[in-house]
């Protein structure tokens, strides 16, 4: 029986070491280890800096993940990791150390997208959640409005031409010194500004359900660049204008595509899916349009190998598994 089963899941696709396990469709253990600190002083991530922390963190992780759970190593029944998209010297770390564990063991192997990771997170703590249904995906490097029609089967509605909502935070904060990662520093910085103080653009992309978010990042620099000295814009309503610009972009796309699909249920995940605004907004619309919502608490909101051990279940029932010859691909690939 599927629910009998124990699920061993990798995510290392950025800067986030995590491992989780599951059993009976319940998270056992789901443990991360975050390289903020490590790229804080540079901006951004680096990739190399990422990589080797990886390798550093990921054996003693997967031991205490076991020891947590107490389980043995031999209770594994299916091992799920992350091959991409995401920055290959980080994915190759987990995919592997994942295979290793899985040759091991004689164990199925199952080769995890990192997006549909994110899409079907909400199944954690909502598994009413049920297709079809319309997901807005926000992460660090994707921007994404997808159309569930069943498990295993997705639609790209639209995407971001060119940086994705995350990309639009991190850049401009690190441009103002704000703090890195950009989309929390700037949700603490905007808490009691005003959002409207500062008219920001929401560009709309010629795609009917794409967005672009790099017009947006250059007005809100070129806005700071042409202040006069006598001039003043307090720091929260600067950031709040500037999320609430993102915001606003983000729902008014997928509130047209939610409206022209006729989905009965909304859904979301990703990075940025964890700030407050948008969780407040998405909330909002769901209330007033009578749609069922399921979104990831921010916990599982943000990368973590919960995700990817649900998405396991998924692919096991289907008996969808893969050769340990199978190497992990940096590309999108949704």
């Amino acid at each position: 029986m599927l629910n009998d089963k124990v699920i061993l899941g990798f995510e290392t696709s950025c800067d986030e070491t995590a491992i989780a396990i599951m059993k009976d469709n319940k998270l056992l253990v789901n443990k991360i280890s975050s390289q903020v600190d490590i790229h804080e002083k540079f901006g951004g991530v680096v990739p190399e800096v990422a990589s080797r922390a990886h390798s550093e963190m990921i054996r003693n992780l997967f031991h205490t993940s076991l020891n947590e759970a107490h389980l043995e190593l031999s209770d594994i029944d299916i091992v799920a990791s992350t091959d991409g998209p995401g920055l290959v010297g980080s994915l190759v770390v987990g995919y592997n150390f994942a295979k290793s564990v899985a040759w091991s063991l004689d164990k199925p192997f199952l080769p995890i997208d990192h997006m549909v990771g994110h899409l079907s997170a909400p199944l954690i703590e909502h598994p009413q959640l049920d297709p079809p249904f319309l997901s807005l995906l926000v992460s660090g490097g994707h921007t994404q409005i997808v159309l569930v029609e069943e498990w295993g089967k997705y639609e790209l509605l639209g995407s971001t031409i060119d940086d994705a909502a995350g990309e639009a935070f991190d850049k401009l904060s690190r441009y103002c010194g704000f703090g890195f990662p950009g989309g929390p520093a700037i949700q603490r910085i905007s808490e009691g500004g005003d959002e409207s103080k500062i008219p920001l653009p929401r560009p709309r992309p010629k795609g009917e359900f794409d967005y672009s978010f790099s017009g947006l990042k250059t007005a809100a620099i070129y806005y700071l660049n042409d202040l006069k000295k006598e001039d003043e814009v307090s720091r929260k309503d600067f950031a709040a204008s500037y999320q609430e610009a993102i915001v606003d972009s983000l729902m008014g796309v997928f509130i047209k595509a939610v409206k022209e699909t006729n989905v009965p249920t909304i859904s979301g995940g990703g990075g940025v899916m964890a700030n407050k605004r948008l969780r407040e907004k998405l909330s909002t619309f769901a209330e007033n349009e009578s749609k069922n919502i399921y979104v990831p608490s921010p916990a599982l909101s943000t990368d973590n190998a919960a995700m990817i051990a649900m998405v396991g279940f998924l692919k096991y029932q289907n008996s969808d598994f893969s050769s340990l010859e199978k190497g992990a691909e940096a590309r999108f690939k949704f």
